[in-house]
């Protein structure tokens, strides 16, 4: 009987330190770390995510830059999470992978990141995911799009609120079997973005109906000179070619491909890129459909307005490409630190962020249980023109609703269901 009782006080005791601990929380900072590319090959992306990421965390805490007059260090120093003040600490990576899981742990280790949220290069990402697991913490991954991410990779600290490119085929199928191709090569960036969506192009795309003349092509992601490898595309005898590229060189990548008259040859189907880079276009490009992630003139919803209003006071620009899933990033980050009450334990966590839905910026967002990637609307639209002030270069053709879009389950066999 005493040692029954005895057990009892200590489970209380165990209890109720458990509770001054999780309560102790209230009013201590919590470190955010932002792993991003600002001087690297996916420059451009990276800034997307420091600004949609900082956006959204001022949206989802109820702060205005304008009260701040939109300064955005002023601003953030007024955010809170379940009464935490909020202090984000970013590094740069540079693009390469080493320096990426070492920043990783340096943000955890020494500057007291409970959460990581990051980055825009897939080929990062495997360690970085290594680096969260071991460290125990939580990972929201994106924008990087490989499925590699949430299939392969996949371990149970990473969620991913942005897109995979699975679900950019699949949007893309039913426009490209009723274009009339037949035969399609792929030219892909030799890295893990790469590789992994030329997989999901001809799972997606082949089960379509659209067959592929050869292994796709690639090259690497520092080429400067792609005469060798789209001389490849052109003997390849395909109706259509797939160029699958991320950063400021698809820019090259185009020019080239138009002129060596590419598309005077075959169709080139490829996805629509950030606006200052579409803003470079050859005006061949005029007229062309396909998908893209976001743009800003496409949703119709409060929360766009303010992600726009919000953009454009703060960095004088439009959103971007990735503004989007990264503002959408922050608003499940907040969401789930105020339903744990600011426990940031990935086993706190993992819970509330399983299944989480809400509203942002492009409409309604779930997060799928299974391999935390997040089911997301996305759109099909024709290139307008290059020379908008305002970037509004297209013309909506369909919102693909994202029940129509769900990306298979890729999770390595040791964690599938049986």
């Amino acid at each position: 009987m005493r040692k029954s009782f005895v057990l009892v006080l200590a489970v209380m005791a165990l209890l109720l330190l458990v509770g001054s601990v999780v309560t102790a929380q209230e009013g201590e900072p919590l470190v955010i770390g932002l792993l991003t590319d600002q001087s690297g090959p996916l420059t451009i992306y990276g800034y997307e995510l420091e600004y949609g990421f900082k956006l959204g965390l001022l949206y989802a805490t109820g702060v205005n830059p304008a009260d701040y007059n939109n300064n955005m260090d002023e601003a953030l120093a007024a955010v809170t999470i379940a009464g935490r003040p909020v202090t984000v600490e970013m590094r740069d990576y540079g693009g390469d992978a080493d320096t990426a899981a070492s920043q990783a742990r340096e943000l955890i280790e020494q500057a007291g990141a409970e959460i990581l949220v990051g980055a825009p290069g897939s080929g990062v990402m495997a360690g970085v995911q290594q680096t969260a697991l071991d460290s125990d913490v939580i990972l929201f991954a994106g924008p990087a799009a490989s499925p590699a991410i949430t299939g392969a990779n996949f371990n149970v600290n990473t969620f991913r609120v942005c897109r995979n490119t699975f679900q950019d085929f699949l949007a893309f199928a039913p426009y490209a079997a009723e274009s009339g191709i037949g035969s399609m090569v792929i030219l892909a960036v030799d890295t893990d973005f790469g590789r992994g969506s030329a997989a999901a192009a001809q799972g997606t795309l082949g089960a379509g109906g659209i067959t592929f003349t050869g292994d796709p092509i690639y090259a690497p992601e520092d080429t400067t000179d792609f005469t060798p490898y789209l001389q490849q595309v052109l003997d390849s005898g395909a109706d259509a070619v797939l160029p699958i590229w991320a950063g400021n060189s698809s820019v090259t990548l185009f020019q080239q491909i138009a002129e060596l008259g590419v598309s005077e040859q075959m169709t080139v189907v490829a996805a629509f890129n950030s606006n200052d880079i579409v803003a470079l276009s050859d005006p061949s490009t005029i007229g062309n459909v396909s998908w893209i992630v976001y743009h800003y003139s496409f949703p119709d919803n409060e929360i766009n307005d303010a992600l726009v209003e919000g953009y454009r006071a703060v960095y004088n620009d439009n959103p971007d490409l990735f503004s989007e899933c990264s503002f959408a990033t922050a608003q499940a980050l907040v969401a789930a630190v105020e339903a744990t009450g600011g426990d940031t334990l990935p086993e706190t966590m993992i819970p509330v962020l399983e299944g989480m839905i809400f509203e942002g910026p492009k409409g309604t967002y779930g997060i799928r249980p299974s391999d935390h990637q997040a089911l997301v609307p996305m759109y099909i639209a024709r290139l307008a023109n290059l020379d908008d002030a305002d970037q509004n270069f297209y013309e909506l053709l369909a919102e693909v609703p994202a029940a129509q879009i769900i990306p298979p389950v890729l999770l390595p066999e040791a964690l599938a269901a049986p």
